[in-house]
């Protein structure tokens, strides 16, 4: 009896180590860190749910630059009844007021008359600074050019506050600040994004590489400043990359919203202060998605080879 027992001991021991074995294989390996960044500001999100997946300093506020305009964008879509067919008349001020500030530009024409839906592609794509003072003046309410504007900026500032983005301050339509005071942080953009990009024509508008001009400006058409969504040899060509914004200034150094989707899965991502967006936005969506086909290729030119960048 007492061999009995002891047997029975044996085998429960057997059957409890087995089943432990099986338990500590069953555990997934540590996930990878997530890549060091050169960022001073940095957030990566589930595109979907909003979670964080990574960040650095994301509640730091900090000057965005031309990101800036994807306020101006929601600003504009989000106006009722908007008629993306209606012309507005290009002025010389806005073709001054670049050139004063030494400004990206569309190279619009004075007297020319885009409509609202080439405006908008003039802002997001070459990061037209013209464009935007267009939209600006256009879309804001007031009987003159500089009250218009600062009726618009208010609706932005308005905008960002029912948003919930908190760390969000606007003081311009195109990310000049000239007041040092056009500042968000890496969370705030990132959240304004996912609204941005809840929008069929932001989405289609932010992931085009380039778009005829129709005899509006000087250009023939207008390339996408983002490089991830440039195919070669002009840009990265980036699998999946869908947008979003570029944006550089002195005071904001280089900054870059991008999204990319692989698999069903979508991230967006905030990088401000990054002398190494490119390189780093690549290094974060593999890390996040996995890579895929062409995006290791991508990533090592990044590192080796990066393309100038171009004013934005």
């Amino acid at each position: 009896m007492i061999a009995n027992l002891m047997r029975r001991a044996r085998g429960a021991l057997a059957v409890t180590v087995t089943a432990g074995a099986l338990l500590t294989a069953a555990v997934p390996a540590q996930a990878a860190a997530a890549p060091a960044l050169s960022a001073a500001g940095a957030i990566l999100v589930d595109g979907s749910t909003g979670a964080v997946l990574t960040s650095k300093a994301p509640d730091a506020r900090r000057q965005m630059a031309s990101t800036t305009k994807i306020m101006t964008a929601v600003v504009v879509l989000s106006r009722p009844g908007l008629d993306l067919d209606r012309k507005v008349t290009v002025k010389q001020l806005y073709l001054d007021y670049v050139y004063r500030k030494g400004a990206s530009s569309a190279g619009l024409k004075a007297g020319a008359t885009p409509t609202v839906r080439q405006l908008l592609y003039a802002m997001m794509l070459p990061s037209g600074c013209d464009a935007a003072y267009a939209l600006a003046d256009a879309f804001g309410t007031g009987t003159s050019t500089a009250g218009r504007t600062a009726d618009f900026i208010a609706r932005m500032n308005a905008e960002a506050k029912a948003l919930g983005m908190a760390g969000t301050v606007y003081d311009s339509f195109d990310g000049i600040s000239p007041t040092g005071n056009n500042l968000t942080t890496p969370r705030d953009l990132a959240r304004l994004t996912r609204r941005a990009m809840a929008d069929p024509l932001f989405r289609t508008l932010v992931k085009t590489a380039s778009y005829g001009t129709g005899g509006t400006s000087t250009l023939a058409s207008w390339s996408n400043s983002n490089l991830l969504v440039q195919p070669r040899p002009a840009g990265y060509g980036f699998p999946g990359a869908v947008g979003v914004k570029t944006g550089t200034t002195t005071a904001a150094g280089k900054c870059l919203v991008f999204s990319v989707t692989r698999g069903g899965k979508t991230v967006v991502g905030v990088l401000l202060g990054d002398e190494e967006r490119y390189a780093d936005s690549m290094a974060l969506s593999d890390w996040a998605l996995g890579p895929a086909a062409g995006s290791r290729t991508a990533l090592r030119r990044g590192n080796t080879d990066p393309i100038p960048d171009v004013l934005d």
